[in-house]
């Protein structure tokens, strides 16, 4: 008898993740990881980078939820007050990214 939890379709294709962002859960396939190197944030496409990840939608919104929720620090645990963060590398592959329509 095959386990419950082996059967196809029984639940999401991989790993669950929720976004910063806009809250909502997605596979973590849909997410881009973020990582804290210093005071950057640094998207980890190749998903290997060692740290505490965070996961964002790839929509700006969800970059500008992040920021006026200030989670950036509880995300990655550091101290309080979100002051000092460098977003550049998340704005920049925001950016980058084709539209989807």
């Amino acid at each position: 008898m095959p386990r419950r939890d082996m059967v196809a379709g029984d639940g999401p294709d991989g790993p669950v993740r929720t976004c910063v962002g806009c809250r909502s859960r997605a596979v973590q396939s849909d997410l881009v990881r973020l990582v804290a190197v210093g005071t950057a944030i640094t998207p980890d496409t190749r998903g290997r980078r060692p740290g505490r990840g965070a996961y964002l939608h790839d929509d700006r919104r969800c970059l500008e939820l992040a920021e006026r929720r200030r989670v950036w620090s509880r995300a990655y645990r550091r101290g309080a007050g979100d002051a000092g963060w460098d977003l550049s590398p998340v704005e920049a592959l925001l950016d980058a990214a084709p539209r989807g329509g």
